[in-house]
């Protein structure tokens, strides 16, 4: 199969033959049909973020399953399928309590004494990603990687409902449990701000107040549901906000993933205020705040993938889509092929684009 390879860090994806093997007992190989750019993936390829090489990128998928192991029980061959990076045991404490996105098991990857799910066609190692890889023809993953959807939902929709939609209102709805009427700011209006700012409307925040340097972010940012902007390139930030909600907001949202950012949706929070970190902020960062501001009841905390329940959550985001209650149409920029991944990662460094789509032939 065709294949976007990372072999060096720093260095352009490369379009190469890749050998995926057969799905094991509960594994299941999907036809790939679209998938997301994610800045994400831009970590692994700057590498602020580390992962063993070569290996195929992309996370945000889905598509259409073509087969299934001996033992897989919650799909069948020509469901259509969204795919999770944090796919899960099912029997460990994490997921046993609700914690599903926090599963540290090996159980859904291959063991050591395994043919691995991926190769060279040398027989070389190829590393998968994030248990799927998914700038790919084709995905090998296990059964709790992936949750079939309705099938008049367009995929190429569906996919950003892996890694976006699913990050952005469930940090909302999950980590955060903003309730009505609630007063909100998302820092960062790419793909998952943008989400983020749409979990907030559906959750039923009163004042949604967006950020971002990037005026046309801005003005998107209104379509998703901001009832405020602020240009974070005119100074001060967190001051503004506290003018504009008379002492701060309930719930911030940090969705770019830097020292700075989380710093300021911490200054910008009312009393018993929360903010919350769903940029990856890189290894190694430290992040600093004030000590007195505990005394305030004032709580930082991190959100990975949205705290979801995926198998639970993704359906009920597409009858959000199919009801006009989440939008997606308006999220995606551009439709690539896959020979033009690079340029779409390009265009994210620019800020040119809210999400560029890589999309396969049917």
């Amino acid at each position: 199969m065709k294949a976007a390879v990372l072999r060096a860090v720093g260095q352009p994806l490369s379009i190469e033959d890749v050998e995926i093997g057969l799905p094991g007992p509960r594994e299941v190989l999907i036809r790939t049909s679209a998938v997301g750019v994610c800045h994400s993936d831009l970590h692994f390829i700057e590498g602020s973020y580390k992962t063993a090489l070569p290996t195929v990128l992309g996370h945000e998928a889905a598509g259409i399953v073509e087969k299934v192991g001996s033992e897989v029980r919650t799909v069948k061959v020509g469901d259509h399928v969204v795919t999770c990076l944090s796919a899960y045991c099912g029997h460990c404490e994490y997921c046993l309590t609700g914690h599903m996105s926090l599963c540290p098991s090996p159980d859904t990857q291959r063991g050591k004494d395994e043919p691995p799910r991926l190769a060279q066609p040398d027989g070389g190692s190829m590393t998968q990603y994030l248990n799927l890889s998914a700038f790919a023809e084709h995905m090998l993953v296990h059964e709790h990687a992936c949750t079939a959807i309705r099938k008049d939902m367009p995929l190429d929709r569906a996919a950003l409902i892996g890694c976006a939609v699913t990050t952005g209102i469930g940090a909302v709805t999950h980590t955060a449990n903003v309730r009505p009427g609630e007063t909100v700011t998302v820092i960062g209006c790419g793909g998952v701000g943008l989400a983020t700012l749409n979990g907030a409307l559906i959750a039923g925040a009163g004042r949604i107040i967006a950020i971002d340097r990037q005026p046309s972010k801005l003005e998107m940012a209104r379509v998703f549901g901001a009832t405020d902007v602020i240009d974070a390139s005119e100074g001060d930030v967190a001051k503004r906000v506290r003018e504009l909600t008379g002492g701060g907001v309930h719930h911030a949202f940090e969705c770019i993933g830097l020292k700075a950012t989380a710093e300021d949706a911490f200054k910008m929070l009312r009393r018993g205020g929360a903010a919350t970190i769903i940029g990856m902020i890189p290894p190694g960062v430290k992040v600093e705040l004030s000590g007195v501001d505990f005394l305030s009841e004032k709580k930082m905390q991190g959100s990975f993938m949205g705290s979801n329940r995926f198998p639970v959550d993704m359906p009920r985001y597409v009858d959000f889509y199919m009801q006009g209650r989440l939008k997606l149409d308006e999220m995606v920029s551009a439709r690539l092929p896959l020979e033009r991944v690079n340029d779409a990662f390009e265009e994210m460094k620019r800020g040119e684009v809210a999400r560029s789509m890589i999309v396969f032939d049917a």
